[in-house]
């Protein structure tokens, strides 16, 4: 049995759902962003149990097909932005359609009715953050970071993070530097 779950967008919600199915007796086949599959059909009461034990944790189960179809969207562009390892071999939008198997033109203007944003500007405000994350870590220079987020270049890669911070990513990294020494004169 597949049950969807909204907002499941980290690694860290992957173990508290994990450890939920655990403490329900729970027999589960995997556990993904967005979506657990189980070993067997589950009851109502056994699904009610479920989601009131990962409500806590600001989790919900789904069951409306638009809303599992956009958390499923949302849940790819995560993936692929926080967590592969491979680059795409095409744009996202053929990505996203190839895996739903769905138009994407039905899909993106599904979720901006849902959302209120473009797949696109969802997609680039990860990718904004990702490029954050690595400019934090400090371990790449900024050519590194513009193929290894598929930017056409470092140029690309500036203006977009200026467009979405306003600061260009020397100037994010320095200030983060500075806040580090002011905290340290602390």
């Amino acid at each position: 049995m597949k049950l969807y779950i909204k907002h499941m967008v980290c690694i860290r919600c992957k173990m508290i759902v994990e450890a939920e199915l655990v403490k329900l007796g729970i027999d589960y086949l995997t556990v993904e962003l967005g979506q657990v599959e189980t070993v067997k059909q589950l009851d109502s009461d056994q699904i009610s149990l479920f989601e009131k034990a990962i409500n806590r944790s600001g989790l919900e189960l789904m069951d409306d097909k638009k809303s599992i179809i956009i958390e499923k969207i949302k849940r790819i562009v995560i993936e692929t932005v926080h967590y592969s390892e491979t680059r795409l071999r095409t744009n996202m939008s053929d990505h996203i359609s190839d895996i739903l198997g769905y138009d994407y033109t039905y899909l993106a203007n599904l979720f901006s009715e849902v959302t209120g944003t473009t797949i696109e500007q969802f997609y680039l405000s990860h990718k904004i953050e990702k490029v954050k994350e690595l400019l934090v870590y400090n371990e790449l220079n900024i050519t590194e970071i513009a193929f290894l987020m598929d930017y056409s270049s470092v140029a690309h890669l500036s203006n977009q993070f200026k467009k979405f911070t306003g600061l260009s990513p020397s100037h994010f990294k320095k200030l983060r530097h500075i806040r580090r020494r002011m905290l340290e004169n602390m």
